[in-house]
């Protein structure tokens, strides 16, 4: 699959088309694939459910602290009961962890399918995200004639240019990220993909390494 390489302002590179591995942007995606490889991930990002502390967790003396009989009050064992101040909770909660498992290969897919629907309606290759004036106008210019709408997530090669990433920090909708971290649900949850060419390079060893 061949795609035009372009300035991040939209104006296009002369002679530089790639061509993109069918391999990894040209499969045929599959909602069922999307769907788990999503709900894994957003499942591992919630944090654990903390428990409370019942009777037998409190850090309180089990010696039975009165008499049976002849005090004028209620008859009680220790001070751990969910009655008095400092005791275990009655019913509490119970830790819960979401973390689920799921094969490699099946992640790996899922990558591939997100990158392949972006390819078919949504992707943009740009030969670099070096900007001559590092400043968020100038790049909002940049953007804005390019005709990018919506959100946008641009990834870079091993690290994300410094200069654009100071630039894209205070403009809403645009996300940056280095290719390790390509990820399906900040793909599918953007509207436009802006790759640069080490990008594209980063992407393609990471599946035929």
């Amino acid at each position: 699959m061949k795609i035009k390489v372009q300035n991040i302002d939209g104006t296009a590179v002369k002679g530089a088309d790639i061509e993109l591995s069918d391999d990894v942007f040209g499969i045929e995606p599959r909602a069922d694939i999307l769907h788990r490889v999503v709900t894994w991930q957003l499942e591992n990002r919630r944090g654990t459910a903390r428990p409370t502390r019942e009777r037998s967790d409190v850090a309180r003396t089990g010696k039975k602290f009165g008499k049976q009989k002849g005090g004028g009050t209620a008859r009680h064992g220790d001070r751990a009961a969910p009655i008095f101040i400092g005791g275990g909770k009655a019913h509490g909660a119970r830790k819960r962890d979401f973390e689920q498992s799921l094969n490699k290969k099946i992640r790996a897919l899922g990558l591939k399918m997100a990158l392949s629907s972006k390819a078919k309606d949504g992707l943009v290759v740009v030969d670099t995200l070096e900007l001559a004036e590092a400043k968020t106008k100038v790049l909002k210019g940049h953007l804005a004639k390019a005709g990018f709408a919506g959100k946008v997530l641009v990834i870079d090669g091993e690290q994300v240019d410094a200069g654009f990433k100071k630039a894209a920090g205070n403009l809403p909708g645009i996300n940056v990220m280095p290719a390790m971290g390509a990820n399906v649900y900040d793909i599918l949850n953007h509207d436009t993909l802006v790759l640069t060419k080490a990008a594209v390079e980063k992407l393609e060893a990471r599946f035929n390494g």
